[in-house]
C-alpha cells in the first residue's frame, strides 16, 4: 500500500509561506526574559566593547518555564543562538566554555525544537524577521527587516533577507509538487505537466532572488565582518576541542557543531528530493546504467519505498533543521514518483518538457550560487592571500581592519613563507568546491532524453565555467584548499561556496 503524499499541517507547513512560519516571529519575549532581550538589543556595542561574555556570565540562568507559545520558543532560540556565537567569537580569541546562563536554557531550548544548540538557518533566517507594514506581503524583499544580527550593518541584514525572501518565493513550489505526485499516482499526465511548468517558473523566480544579493551585501564586509561569527566549532583550528556546554552537571563534554549555512535550508533539498537529483558522495562517479555501485546503492523505508542514498553532509544537514521540516523531507522521499513517472511517458514531450525545464532552473540556481561564492569568497580568500592583512577578530571587525598578519579567524593561515600549505579556516568542515560542482552536475543528471542529457547533464558537454580564477596556495596534488560560510573548501579551478547549496 502507497504511503499517502504529506499533510503540510502536519509539519507545520503552509503552502503560503512553506517553511517560514505562518505568522511572523515574535518580537518579544515576556518580560521574565528582559536579560536576554537587553543582551541580543545591545549585542554589537556589547561586542566592540568587549563586556559581552561579562554580561553573558552575569545574567541570572533562567527557566524556560514562561515560554508558553511556539513563537516564543523560536524567538528565544534565535536571541541565544546569536548570544552564543557573540560569546564565542566576539573576543581576541574565542571561547570555548560556555556559561551556564547561556548554556542552561540553550540546550532545553534547542532539545524543545528538536535542533541542535547552535545558529542554524532556522534561528538565523526562518525565525529572524518582521514586515515592516503588516498590511503588505512578506515574501518581498521591500516588506522585510531583520530582528538580530551580529555587526548591525545593511550587509548582514541583507544577507539573511535574501535567504527569507527565497523561502517566501518558493513556498509555491511544495503544493504544487504534492499536488503532482498525486497526480502522478493516478496517472493524469496533463496535471503533472502544469504543476511541472508552474514549478519551473517558481524556482526561476527564486534564482532572481538570490542574484539580488550583490545590491546590499558587499562581499568584503561579509568575508571579513560577517562569516566570522557564522563559524561553527566543527574542523576549526582554533576550537579544536570544540565547545563545552556548562549544563551544571558532571557529565559534560565537548562538542562539534557545523556553522550557519544554507544548506540547511529545507526548500532547497525539496527542490531535489521531487525531481530524483541524487547526490553522491563528493568524488564518487555516477554508475554506467543498469550496473548498480555498491557505494551509491538504494535504501528502502519502512513502507518498503526505494530511496536514493544522498551526500553525508546533505543527510547530516538535515539534523540542523527543526524536527517537523526534517520528517517531512523524509516522508517526500519516500513518495517522490516525478521522475519515475516521466521516464515512463518518454512519448509525451510535453510532459518530458516540462521536467527536463524544471531540472535545468534547478541547476540554474546552482549555477548562480557558484558564480556568487567565486565573488564573496575566493577573490576575497585570494586578496588575503596576497595581501596578508586578515582582521584580528570579529569584535575588532566590526570597528575597522587591522594591520597585523595571522588574526584569530584565520590563524592557521598562511602568514609567512614558512606556512604557505595551512587552508584557509571559515566556519565548519567539508570539502566544499568538489561538492558544488558535483552537487550541479548531478542536478543536470536528473534531465531525461538524450537531448536534454546532451544540455544539462555534465557527462554530455562540459558545461562552460562560471568563473575562472588563478590557483591559490596549491598543492602537490594540483589541489587547494579555502574555508568560507560553512566548511572547508578544497579548490580545484577557482569556484566556491558561500553556502552548501
Amino acid at each position: 500500500m502507497l504511503r499517502p503524499v504529506p499533510n503540510l499541517a502536519d509539519y507545520g507547513i503552509t503552502p503560503e509561506h512553506g517553511f517560514l512560519p505562518k505568522e511572523p516571529p515574535a518580537t518579544e519575549l515576556p518580560a521574565y526574559y528582559s536579560p536576554w532581550e537587553t543582551a541580543v538589543r545591545n549585542l554589537q556595542p556589547l561586542i566592540l566593547a568587549g563586556r559581552l561574555r561579562k554580561t553573558i556570565a552575569q545574567m541570572p540562568v533562567l527557566s524556560t518555564g514562561q515560554l508558553l507559545t511556539t513563537p516564543e520558543w523560536r524567538r528565544a532560540y534565535s536571541i541565544l543562538g546569536f548570544l552564543l556565537h557573540g560569546y564565542i567569537w566576539g573576543g581576541d580569541e574565542p571561547a570555548d566554555e560556555i556559561p551556564q546562563p547561556l548554556a542552561i536554557p540553550l540546550l532545553k531550548i534547542a532539545a524543545q525544537l528538536e535542533l541542535p544548540p547552535v545558529a542554524t538557518f532556522a534561528g538565523l533566517c526562518l525565525w529572524n524577521y518582521k514586515p515592516i507594514f503588516a498590511d503588505e506581503p512578506t515574501d518581498s524583499l521591500e516588506n522585510l527587516a531583520t530582528l538580530f544580527t551580529f555587526t548591525g550593518s545593511v550587509d548582514e541584514q541583507w544577507f539573511y533577507l535574501v535567504s527569507i525572501a527565497i523561502e517566501a518565493r518558493g513556498a509555491r513550489s511544495i503544493p504544487l509538487m504534492l499536488r503532482a505526485i498525486s497526480a502522478a499516482r493516478e496517472n493524469q499526465t496533463q496535471e503533472v505537466t502544469e504543476c511541472l511548468t508552474k514549478f519551473a517558473e517558481v524556482v526561476d523566480e527564486v534564482n532572481l532572488v538570490l542574484q539580488k544579493m550583490y545590491k546590499h551585501c558587499d562581499p568584503h564586509v561579509f568575508y571579513h565582518r560577517i562569516r566570522p561569527f557564522l563559524a561553527g566549532s566543527k574542523g576549526m583550528a582554533e576550537l579544536p576541542r570544540g565547545i563545552l556546554f556548562d549544563d551544571g552537571t558532571e557529565n559534560r563534554e565537548y562538542k562539534h557543531y557545523r556553522g550557519g549555512s544554507n544548506a540547511q535550508s529545507s526548500l532547497i533539498q525539496f527542490f531535489d528530493i521531487v525531481l530524483g537529483v541524487e547526490h553522491r558522495p563528493t568524488g564518487e562517479t555516477r554508475p554506467k546504467p543498469n550496473t548498480p555501485s555498491p557505494t551509491s546503492s538504494s535504501s528502502s523505508d519502512e513502507n518498503g519505498e526505494a530511496r536514493k542514498r544522498w551526500h553525508n553532509f546533505l543527510m547530516e544537514m538535515r539534523t540542523y533543521m527543526p524536527g517537523p521540516h526534517r520528517r517531512f523531507l523524509e516522508h517526500v522521499s519516500s513518495v517522490s514518483n516525478i521522475q519515475e513517472y516521466v521516464q515512463s511517458h518518454q512519448s509525451d514531450t510535453d510532459l518530458v518538457m516540462a521536467f527536463n525545464t524544471a531540472v535545468a532552473m534547478v541547476k540554474a540556481i546552482r549555477t548562480t550560487h557558484i558564480t556568487m561564492v567565486s565573488r564573496y569568497i575566493v577573490v576575497k580568500s585570494r586578496e588575503e592571500q596576497r595581501d596578508i592583512q586578515p582582521l584580528s577578530s570579529p569584535s575588532r571587525a566590526l570597528s575597522q581592519p587591522q594591520s597585523t598578519p595571522g588574526g584569530m579567524l584565520m590563524s592557521n593561515r598562511p602568514s609567512s613563507k614558512h606556512n604557505k600549505k595551512a587552508p584557509l579556516r571559515g566556519t565548519g568542515g567539508t570539502a566544499l568546491i568538489p561538492f558544488l560542482k558535483q552537487a550541479r552536475d548531478e542536478t543536470g543528471e536528473a534531465a531525461i532524453g538524450p537531448w536534454a542529457k546532451k544540455l544539462l547533464d555534465k557527462a554530455g558537454v562540459q558545461a562552460p565555467k562560471v568563473a575562472t580564477l588563478p590557483k591559490l596556495d596549491e598543492h602537490a596534488d594540483g589541489q587547494m584548499q579555502v574555508v568560507g560560510l560553512a566548511g572547508t573548501w578544497s579548490v580545484d579551478e577557482g569556484e566556491g561556496g558561500l553556502c552548501h547549496w
